[in-house]
């Protein structure tokens, strides 16, 4: 994986953490990008698991989509234990 990658992925993961944090509340710039990159590594995880199919022919909005579904789910999921 080159720096090009990486920059794409953490830019993708922040905008996924922000758009989570806008569905379900919340602020700050580093809860963004880790909500968004972990929600990326779940998101990937349980549709990989589960065999959902994302209908969707641009891949980088299905995986925008994939990691803002998962960092919605992790933001929930911290409030549980928070």
């Amino acid at each position: 994986m080159d720096g090009q990658q990486i920059l794409i992925w953490v830019l993708v993961g922040l905008a996924a953490g922000w758009l989570a944090s806008r569905i379900v509340g919340g602020t700050g710039l580093i809860r963004y990008l880790a909500a968004g990159l972990l929600g990326s590594i779940v998101g990937g995880f349980i549709v990989s698991y589960f065999g959902i199919a994302i209908p969707v022919d641009n891949v980088w909005l299905r995986e925008f989509i994939i990691a803002t579904g998962g960092a919605v789910i992790v933001i929930l999921a911290a409030r549980l234990v928070a």
